[in-house]
């Protein structure tokens, strides 16, 4: 099994019990080519403006072409507030959770 598969195989774990698309989690998490292996890189702190901004510029607006709104921030916002009971936020999961809630899945097919 490659290392791909393994943190693939985590984010997997952490979603069993809910209804979520295997391959859209598998082709967000291969976007994110290696951060997914770095401590650091591979999570997202909803207790840091500044990192919400990061995920805000970088992933919605300059990797799908989004216009910068309140409507991005609310979204970025409401993820975090889905995700308020994991202590540790994969960058995979919250950026999948994203796209879902912008519905911006047709970007990966």
């Amino acid at each position: 099994m490659s290392k791909f598969d393994d943190m693939l195989g985590k984010y997997q774990e952490a979603l069993a019990g809910t209804d979520y698309n295997a391959d859209l989690l598998s082709a967000v998490t291969k976007g994110l080519g290696p951060s997914i292996y770095l401590a650091d890189a591979s999570l997202v702190s909803c207790g840091d403006q500044s990192e919400k901004d990061r995920v805000k510029n970088n992933f919605l607006i300059k990797k799908h072409g989004l216009t910068d709104s309140a409507d991005l921030d609310a979204a970025v916002n409401a993820v975090c507030e889905q995700m308020k009971d994991m202590a540790r936020k994969p960058r995979a999961i919250f950026y999948y959770r994203l796209v879902e809630k912008l519905g911006l899945a047709g970007n990966y097919a």
